[in-house]
């Protein structure tokens, strides 16, 4: 019984995050909005350049750097897991799984890398 619970609990912790997530981002939107009301209510012109600012998260030049950053920091957890453990049968699982958030990470790196030499010229 117990083990048909474990899916279950994952799957709805999962869907708890999303929803979570999209709420909270809903609830953000909702404020931005009013306070735009308000600004229009009081008779303050907002531009349309201001208004598609407001509406668009700021993304700052370190992003990429510290996406890839995280992402390797991941990988390189999962590999350590899998070393600790010492048994041959989770080191290879471990190690394979640590590939991707090694080469997303990598790819973070070189976004961050690109971008940082194409403001620069």
């Amino acid at each position: 019984m117990v083990e048909e619970l474990i899916p279950i609990v994952m799957f709805l912790s999962i869907a708890l995050v999303l929803i979570l997530f999209y709420y909270f981002k809903f609830l953000g939107r909702k404020e931005l909005q009013r306070t735009v009301r308000i600004a229009l209510e009081r008779g303050q012109d907002l531009s349309p350049e201001l208004l598609d600012k407001l509406g668009e998260p700021q993304k700052s030049p370190l992003s990429d750097l510290r996406r890839g950053l995280i992402a390797l920091a991941i990988a390189a957890g999962l590999a350590a897991i899998g070393l600790a453990l010492g048994q041959e049968e989770a080191i290879r699982p471990l190690l394979a799984s640590a590939m991707l958030p090694l080469f997303i990470g990598l790819a973070y790196l070189v976004l961050w890398r690109l971008n940082a030499s194409r403001q620069s010229d």
